[in-house]
């Protein structure tokens, strides 16, 4: 029986030595591979950034777009487009699966709850994308006393923007109204129901509430002064990998000025992206494009105006400095990189 065990052990070592002698082939063989075409060598030598974006929105087409033409690769990333909730994702990024989301309003909550070690790189968009819409029968800020507003939180970003604008239209916007949360993606429903006086909608809600004879209170981002469409990352990643991070910001400004310049190309990419139809695509490109910032970055009052809301938000007493959620400075060198080179799509 010895012997037997004996040669058994015998014939595990040679096949261990045979895999290891064909394992140190297959590298050789690769890398023999890379040295005769340099070009696959350059491709593998791409850095894979997990790109978390939170819905097939229109600001966040951006990000495809910038995959698709190619300006990720040639600020050499691999991007990966991938659909992550934004608390999830936000999770994901510190757990270091994902390297940037596109949820940054969760970002800066998260840093103001926890002092979470994230920072907002780029702003696609100067103004908020969210619009309170109303029964038709509801025609006035005042005619919303009393009245039952479904929103996705009480809680939510656009909930605590919506109370500022209705103060400022003579409304106590904390007692005043009633702010009802109601699953995310069916405000419009719960409107259209009669069970509710008001919504606030997404652009692509609106659109089916005013076709439906629903009346347009307030586009918010007429109103308050605040980003929308926020990129973020962690600290780490900005100070173990600054290069990534600036290819990453750099291809997606170049994106950013393509949006702007090309509006078929945005609206075929919208297309594949949203799966909407290629009127309401349009549609959205006409209403939609002035709102993107021209250099990827907010300016100092815009920030402070986003961290008081997330103050609120989280019921915190402290204030937050620009600095601690923001870092617009690998945008703004992108810009003027681009400039200086007369970069265009």
């Amino acid at each position: 029986m010895s012997g037997i065990r004996e040669n058994q052990m015998k014939t595990e070592r040679a096949r261990s030595i045979l895999q290891d002698t064909i394992l140190r082939l297959i590298f050789v063989a690769i890398g023999s591979v890379g040295l005769a075409f340099p070009m696959l060598a350059g491709a593998q030598s791409l850095q894979i950034a997990n790109m978390a974006v939170p819905a097939k929105s229109f600001q966040m087409v951006i990000y495809p777009i910038a995959q698709q033409k190619g300006y990720m690769k040639e600020e050499g990333v691999d991007e990966r487009v991938i659909f992550v909730a934004p608390t999830t994702s936000i999770q994901a990024m510190l757990g270091g699966d994902v390297h940037f989301t596109g949820a940054g309003s969760s970002a800066l909550v998260s840093i103001a709850r926890g002092n979470t070690p994230l920072k907002v790189v780029v702003a696609t968009n100067d103004r908020v994308l969210q619009w309170l819409v109303t029964r038709p029968e509801i025609t006035s800020p005042k005619q919303l006393k009393g009245k039952k507003i479904a929103t996705t939180g009480v809680a939510a970003i656009a909930t605590f923007m919506l109370k500022q604008i209705l103060t400022k239209h003579g409304l106590d916007g904390n007692k005043d109204v009633t702010y009802i949360a109601v699953e995310s993606g069916t405000q419009l429903p719960a409107l259209l129901g009669g069970g509710f006086d008001a919504a606030v909608l997404s652009v692509e809600q609106r659109y089916i509430a005013l076709d439906k004879g629903m009346h347009e209170m307030f586009f918010m981002g007429n109103e308050v002064k605040n980003s929308w469409g926020t990129l973020a990352t962690t600290d780490k990643l900005i100070k173990d990998n600054p290069k990534m991070v600036a290819g990453f910001v750099r291809a997606t400004l170049k994106a950013l000025r393509y949006i702007r310049q090309d509006k078929e190309g945005t609206v075929a990419a919208l297309l594949k992206f949203s799966g909407v139809s290629r009127q309401q695509a349009s549609r959205l490109y006409d209403d939609l494009i002035g709102t993107f910032t021209r250099n990827g970055a907010v300016d100092e009052e815009t920030q402070k105006n986003d961290l008081n809301i997330v103050r609120q938000v989280t019921n915190s007493n402290e204030t937050l400095p620009n600095a601690r959620a923001y870092d617009f400075s690998f945008a703004l060198e992108a810009d003027q990189q681009l400039n200086k080179i007369g970069w265009k799509p």
